[in-house]
């Protein structure tokens, strides 16, 4: 049974000495690395974001926005940018998302996260920065409201009637009324509901508690078990995505990071890969150490042994239909019955 296989577009490529940040602010710059993805036929790539002060050397232009310019330049691979729920409303958020699964046909993600970072906080000047436990339920709570939200609008809510003169049956638009400790948003959406009904939602899940959080929240988890190892226990609804970090040339391996790391040539990377396959893994996103150069040899490299060897094929279709996630209902569709 072949795997899911992802690429990390982030920052590991800008090497102090080696590369100027400027061209990471032309659209040239992500369109050439989507689409060396998208010629792999990929199942996604991720975006990498932030809040952090530019100081701290993360200044990047928004995710979800490059997300957005990336989807009529591509025709396959999805799009899953990076964005936080402590800094930013989930309505907002609801809608940006939405607009990147139309516009890309369905092929939008979001993987979430959560800042609690002074500096980060102080950027925004709005509050205190929360605990961790105040963090993931506030977290909790946005996703259930960018959900709800997705859900707001029936899929066939646009009718189009000419001889009434109506865009909409507003009596397939629903009120969200949700009333929390941390938002209250009443609903609906401005946004139709996304061409998957639900985009897919993922989580960093470096610790268990974390990775229970994305079990309840989430379709899949990017997990970091030690070399050899089988991924962590979760449940049959969240799908497991090994992160390792990657150089392919041998070498040192990169800089220790928040993901397992790895250098050495494509054909050994295959190997560690379908071990990690045997043992239970679903998937994984790989992070090349240096962009575009390790992106290129895995697009060009690794994926025809993989395809030789058996172990990964190409899925086509949305990004949830490609991840072997269930079509979403709605839960305001009579009858529906949403987990």
């Amino acid at each position: 049974m072949s795997f899911h296989l992802a690429v990390a577009l982030d920052r590991q490529g800008w090497q102090p000495g080696r590369s100027d940040p400027a061209p990471v602010f032309t659209a040239g710059w992500w369109t050439r690395l989507a689409r060396e993805a998208d010629a792999a036929r990929l199942d996604f790539v991720t975006i990498e974001d932030s809040f952090g002060p530019p100081e701290t050397g993360s200044a990047r232009p928004d995710a979800v926005l490059v997300a957005a310019r990336l989807a009529p330049v591509t025709r396959h691979v999805g799009l899953m940018p990076v964005a936080t729920t402590t800094h930013t409303e989930p309505f907002h958020l609801s809608t940006a998302l939405a607009t990147v699964d139309h516009v890309s046909g369905g092929r939008a993600g979001w993987q979430v996260r959560v800042s609690g970072r002074p500096d980060e906080a102080a950027l925004l000047g709005r509050r205190d920065p929360l605990g961790v436990e105040e963090l993931f339920a506030e977290a909790a709570d946005a996703v259930e409201v960018v959900r709800r939200l997705w859900d707001s609008w029936q899929d066939d809510a646009v009718i189009k009637d000419a001889a009434t003169g109506r865009f909409i049956d507003r009596d397939r638009l629903h009120y969200i009324d949700f009333d929390g400790p941390h938002f209250s948003v009443k609903g609906p959406s401005i946004v139709p509901r996304p061409p998957q009904g639900q985009p897919v939602v993922a989580a960093l899940a470096p610790t268990p508690e974390v990775l229970d959080f994305a079990a309840r929240v989430a379709d899949l988890a990017f997990v970091t078990p030690g070399l050899g190892a089988a991924p962590p226990p979760a449940p049959a609804s969240l799908k497991l995505l090994i992160d390792l970090v990657v150089r392919l040339e041998p070498g040192d391996p990169p800089a220790p990071s928040d993901a397992a790391t790895f250098a050495g040539t494509p054909e050994q990377l295959a190997d560690l890969l379908a071990d990690w396959h045997d043992l239970g893994a679903d998937g994984f996103r790989l992070r090349p150490a240096r962009l575009p150069e390790d992106l290129e040899l895995i697009g060009r490299r690794l994926v025809p042994l993989l395809r030789e060897r058996g172990r990964w094929e190409p899925h086509q279709g949305s990004l949830r239909g490609r991840l072997g996630l269930a079509p979403a209902a709605n839960r305001y569709q009579a009858g529906a019955r949403v987990a």
